[in-house]
């Protein structure tokens, strides 16, 4: 049920069955040395709730169908858009996508989701407006500070 390998010299890529695990709730593998994409199948984990892949080299993109309640995959080598896949299903305690290398604009989508509580976009090339109403209403710059073009509240006005 709970898989809490941090802070090892765990290396190479996470196995494609790693969805084979139906009992799992928690995977605690931050502070590794983990290579590779996020195998679709993680999200085919029914009870995971908590995943911490955090201070990792895992690369590609985010799999559209994670929905875990603690998300933090920071301190990665993400790449790509952040998947515009979010609606009143979306839950997130924790949505921590901080350094890491992922572009475009914030998803629209995130502002449907019916809760995230902490959330970091920092560090990383996202460009655009940032979304208006919850969650975005109470966050702090620190959210989303050291992106290449992000403007809006809580950040500078955007100038178009």
């Amino acid at each position: 049920m709970h898989l809490d390998i941090r802070n090892n010299r765990i290396s190479g890529p996470l196995p494609n069955d790693f969805g084979r695990l139906p009992m799992l709730s928690r995977a605690l593998l931050s502070g590794n040395k983990i290579t590779g994409h996020i195998p679709d199948s993680v999200s085919r984990i029914y009870r995971l709730a908590d995943l911490d892949l955090s201070r990792n080299q895992v690369s590609g993109p985010i799999p559209e169908s994670l929905g875990i309640s603690d998300l933090n995959l920071s301190r990665n080598a993400l790449e790509g858009n952040i998947p515009d896949v979010f609606g009143v299903r979306s839950y997130f305690t924790v949505l921590d996508l901080s350094y890491n290398r992922l572009k475009g604009p914030i998803p629209k989508s995130m502002a449907s989701a019916s809760y995230i509580g902490h959330l970091d976009l920092s560090y990383n090339h996202l460009c655009g407006k940032i979304p208006v109403g919850d969650p975005f209403d109470h966050l702090e710059a620190s959210s989303f500070v050291y992106n290449d073009c992000l403007c809006g509240k809580p950040l500078k006005a955007c100038g178009y």
